[in-house]
């Protein structure tokens, strides 16, 4: 997963500003405070590095620095970056962001080599690197965690293809489904999420570096080799556009929110089968909390919460898109603002898939309550519809009859299969004995049998098929 290492910042520690040669005033207090943003780019410190480790590889290959600056470079890099992650680097807000701490440090370490590294770029394209080599690690991590949840409804959909349960509309009962069929469908969404940041993953993987502050630098650089060195696909084509451009944020925070919108209509569902009211389902009880005052009570905790969760990622990518809409080229210190809401939409997404997926093999179906659901709600009143139309009866007219016939039923509190062959003749003479194939729910689901429908055939061949697509034949 994408490092979520929290840092610790000192506030007291102090260097020497690498860009305060021009000024003559220290930082007001008040400013060092409200500009730092080491606090919560600190987390940056590994792309920042990897960067850097290329960018100077690539310095010592166009002769800029020397191969043995490159090596104390490296070697200096590699020692911050263990002290880092042993949670001994002490971070200063003086020195404001992961940039300036992990290079005062390296400074500091090695001498004038540290001081050489910068040649050739600018914190405006270095931290567009740091943020796309962060993204698109982030995707990776997102698109794995999303095949996890997909693994797991695929295998609980397994032994529930012959499950019938009421298919609704306007939440009310409307045809009846196999429950593998509504689990795919599910997994649909899923698949489309995936596609999406895979998608995504592209216009991110485009690199920044070589742009500097926003018109390139004089230097020849070889933005191919540092480019093939980071993994990029290629190097970005416009030096403005690529210090500015935060529009791969933007498309992976919308695709995020989709994958929370899904999420969300999921749990909507979970919530309510696992109600009194609906009585589907029984989560386990590790993924439900009870009462502080009612006993009897288990709640659909995970379910409630990450349905709540989708609201922060909707925010995030609505507050990522106002930032961004009023600026001029090429960077500004606005885009400052733009880590927090997207690092919290990679957190949150990435837990809320984690914990789904880990809630979904814990849940079981109370198949008879599905079952008795179905019946209850004339879920095949279309089947008797289309039996009709198969009769050569107008399908208005089909409509009308077994509208007459459902509203006959619900008087006589009986399901369409338990009216006699005279009692649904009275409303269609034409009606034989063969009506009952189609008014069980076996006979209506049975009847779907289209691609991409319900019969259990096709549900078979539906789950294989998101199986394959999972796990691709190698």
């Amino acid at each position: 997963m994408v490092n979520q290492k929290t840092t610790d910042v000192n506030p007291k520690a102090t260097s020497k500003k690498p860009w305060g040669g021009r000024f003559t005033e220290a930082t007001n207090a008040l400013v060092e405070a409200f500009t730092e943003s080491v606090s919560f780019d600190a987390r940056l410190y590994r792309q920042d590095i990897q960067g850097s480790l290329a960018h100077s590889k690539m310095l010592a290959k166009i002769g800029i620095i020397t191969n043995q600056e490159a090596e104390q470079i490296h070697a200096g890099l590699h020692r911050i970056r263990d002290q880092i992650d042993a949670g001994e680097f002490e971070w200063s807000t003086e020195l404001e962001d992961v940039h300036m701490n992990i290079e005062a440090r390296l400074t500091e370490d090695i001498g004038d080599a540290g001081k050489k590294l910068h040649t050739g770029r600018s914190r405006n394209d270095q931290v567009a690197t740091d943020i796309r080599l962060y993204m698109r690690e982030a995707s990776d991590d997102v698109i794995d965690l999303i095949r996890a949840l997909q693994h797991n409804l695929l295998t609980l959909a397994e032994n529930e293809v012959d499950t019938i349960l009421p298919g609704f509309t306007h939440l009310q009962v409307a045809q009846p489904i196999s429950l593998a069929h509504h689990l795919l469908a599910w997994n649909e969404m899923l698949e489309r999420d995936a596609e999406r940041i895979t998608d995504c993953r592209k216009r991110i993987n485009v690199m920044p570096l070589g742009s500097a502050a926003l018109a390139g630098t004089s230097f020849d650089l070889d933005r191919d080799f540092t480019c093939e060195l980071l993994g990029f696909d290629r190097p970005s084509r416009n030096s403005l556009d690529a210090v500015s451009d935060r529009d791969f944020m933007i498309e992976f925070a919308s695709a995020a929110s989709l994958v929370m919108m899904h999420l969300s209509r999921m749990c909507e569902e979970i919530i309510l089968w696992a109600s009194e009211s609906y009585k589907f389902i029984d989560i386990g009880d590790a993924f439900c909390t009870g009462s502080s005052i009612m006993p009897q009570k288990k709640n659909p905790d995970i379910a409630e919460i990450v349905r709540g969760k989708s609201a922060r990622v909707f925010g995030n990518l609505h507050a990522l898109l106002v930032l961004m809409k009023s600026q001029p080229l090429a960077y500004n210190r606005d885009n400052q603002e733009d880590k927090e809401p997207i690092f919290d939409t990679i957190d949150t997404v990435a837990r809320s898939l984690q914990v789904f997926a880990a809630m979904i093999p814990s849940i079981t179906f109370r198949r008879d309550r599905m079952e008795q659901a179905a019946l209850k709600g004339y879920a095949t009143a279309t089947d008797l519809a289309e039996y009709l139309v198969r009769l050569q009866v107008p399908f208005r007219d089909a409509h009308e009859i077994v509208g007459g016939t459902v509203h006959y039923a619900i008087e006589q509190n009986k399901p369409l299969s338990d009216l006699t062959l005279a009692e649904l003749q009275s409303f269609g003479s034409m009606i034989q004995d063969d009506v009952y194939d189609v008014l069980t729910l076996e006979g209506s689901v049975n009847a779907r049998s289209h691609f991409g429908g319900t019969a259990p055939a096709r549900v078979r061949e539906a789950l294989q098929a998101a199986q394959d697509r999972l796990t691709p034949p190698k």
